[in-house]
């Protein structure tokens, strides 16, 4: 069932979002909700570079983000470069690299998690996404879709055990350019549909009561809704046992949907980034609260 998509309801959604400018998040009250919250796409490099190099890196950040990872206890936000002061780039059209130190404001503002498993984070080669990796660690937060070997970035990666467990897979669900593909190597996770459906089912029946969360790097850039496939893989991964799909990768905020009642996010946007036309500057936060019988999801639409 398709719930939204379009101009109007975003536009509805951002005049109840906001007060005075800014958005007003219900924080679950008592401490038995447990609130994970999704970014889409943060470029550290490029436009971004230059703001944070003139301006300062405070001032790409937007309180009404603030306010709302304020109301969660988990932020998981997608690293679209690589952050390394290794200089290795590789041979491909679109080159990142953002200076290690401004992890530090990432996890000063609430992020908990970076993905790493996208199409970026291998722009300065392996060492690149080892030493990023380490980076993330050294600032505090947890890397999630990366491993010393392809097995080791396909594992789970535990966000919570309380009021239950919470699993996030994370995977890269598009070709690498001139990434040459090495299981036994440092590497984000780029685990196949069939290997994730098995995983899946295989944490759905060792904890029926666990919360299983997957973000996938996927689609077409620059596009408002998902293609077919998208579809049909987004049901198989739910009929298997995902509890919610929160992706990412078109630098557009995509079709929103819920099948058999679970959230369906095609692509959040992005969230920091240097593409200023408007169909790259709306974006989706949602929050995902789960207590220990049920688990929604508030959406927060923003244009950045």
């Amino acid at each position: 069932m398709l719930l939204y998509n379009g101009f109007w309801y975003l536009l509805l959604t951002l005049l109840l979002s906001f007060q005075g400018g800014q958005i007003q998040p219900a924080c679950p009250s008592g401490g038995d909700t447990l609130t994970v919250a999704f970014t889409g796409d943060i470029l550290l490099d490029r436009g971004v570079r230059r703001q944070i190099e003139s301006r300062g890196i405070e001032s790409i950040f937007d309180v009404r983000a603030d306010s709302l990872f304020r109301c969660s206890d988990i932020v998981v936000g997608n690293l679209e470069c690589p952050a390394t002061t290794l200089n290795t780039p590789m041979m491909k059209k679109f080159v990142f690299r953002a200076e290690p130190e401004w992890l530090e404001a990432l996890r000063a503002h609430g992020f908990t998690h970076l993905n790493l498993a996208n199409n970026h984070t291998v722009d300065q080669g392996r060492r690149g996404l080892v030493d990023t990796w380490h980076n993330v660690e050294r600032y505090g937060m947890t890397a999630v879709g990366v491993g010393n070997t392809m097995a080791e970035a396909a594992q789970p990666v535990l966000l919570a055990e309380h009021p239950r467990k919470v699993w996030l897979i994370a995977s890269l669900q598009l070709a690498l350019e001139h990434f040459p593909y090495l299981p036994e190597a440092p590497s984000v996770n780029q685990e196949s549909i069939d290997s994730m459906l098995v995983r899946i089912r295989a944490l759905r029946e060792e904890d029926s009561t666990a919360v299983i969360l997957v973000s996938l790097h996927w689609g077409r850039e620059h596009t408002l809704e998902p293609v077919p496939m998208q579809r049909s893989v987004a049901r198989r991964l739910i009929d298997a046992g995902a509890d919610a799909l929160i992706c990412h990768h078109t630098h557009t905020l995509q079709t929103i949907e819920q099948y058999r009642s679970k959230y369906i996010y095609y692509s959040l946007g992005n969230f920091i980034f240097d593409q200023r036309q408007d169909i790259n500057r709306r974006t989706c936060v949602p929050q995902v609260m789960i207590t220990w019988d049920s688990v929604w999801v508030r959406d927060n639409l923003l244009s950045m």
